[in-house]
């Protein structure tokens, strides 16, 4: 990792809260996040795995991280993100995506963000439903920008309500399939400086129609028949 970047990693990470009490802080708050940052880069995934990966590394890079002895194992990590704020986490790492070369934010060049809902693989428990998240990904660095669990009792636009509050949408295009094409998702992105390209599709007949018929009066253009499903 290229030192200034490194840099506006460590200083990003640095504005999280350390959630521990003053027993539990042998390890640096800073360290540990840019550890998980870091493996996470390189296609490591779960605690276990994460821990492995930074021991294996030599005590230089361990020295470089903040780590002032030799690096926690598994179960420090799951504790402290059990504890975690997850949300100053997510703005931390957006923050510093937001510094890296070649990423350039700004209201005449709009950026794509996708927000969709997947079921999680491997998460269905008995009497309960599989773990369903929201995610939003910025198109432009590839980067989950932020994620929430879907409540089971409601659905993926009801959940994208609260969900866009927490982003910043100034000089973006929030970019969804047609499970949010509806006027109060809409309205958020408007009211929070965004703008929205969303799918119109059948299931909403008299809007499709409305924008077949906006578009059929531009010159030299047809609405596809049936396209009404």
């Amino acid at each position: 990792m290229q030192p200034a970047v490194s840099r506006s990693l460590f200083a990003a990470l640095q504005q999280v809260s350390d959630p521990r009490g003053r027993k539990g802080q042998r390890h640096c708050l800073t360290a540990m996040l840019a550890a998980v940052v870091c493996a996470t880069l390189c296609g490591v995934r779960g605690f276990k795995p994460i821990a492995r990966w930074v021991r294996m590394l030599e005590p230089e890079t361990w020295h470089w991280l903040g780590f002032k002895w030799r690096p926690p194992c598994a179960n420090c990590y799951a504790e402290l993100f059990r504890q975690l704020c997850i949300g100053e986490f997510e703005q931390a790492i957006r923050a510093w995506t937001a510094t890296l070369p070649g990423v350039c934010y700004d209201e005449e060049n709009l950026t794509a963000v996708s927000i969709d809902g997947k079921t999680l693989c491997g998460t269905l428990q008995a009497h309960q439903r599989a773990l369903h998240l929201l995610s939003a990904l910025d198109q432009q660095t590839g980067y989950v920008l932020s994620q929430m669990p879907v409540d089971p009792t409601t659905n993926e636009h009801k959940a994208a309500l609260k969900f866009l509050k927490d982003l910043v949408l100034k000089g973006q295009v929030v970019v969804g399939d047609a499970m949010f094409c509806q006027r109060e998702v809409c309205e958020e992105v408007l009211d929070s400086g965004g703008d929205y390209f969303v799918i119109v599709k059948g299931n909403q007949p008299n809007l499709l129609q409305n924008v077949q018929l906006a578009f059929a009066e531009t010159e030299g253009f047809s609405p596809p028949r049936n396209s009404v499903k």
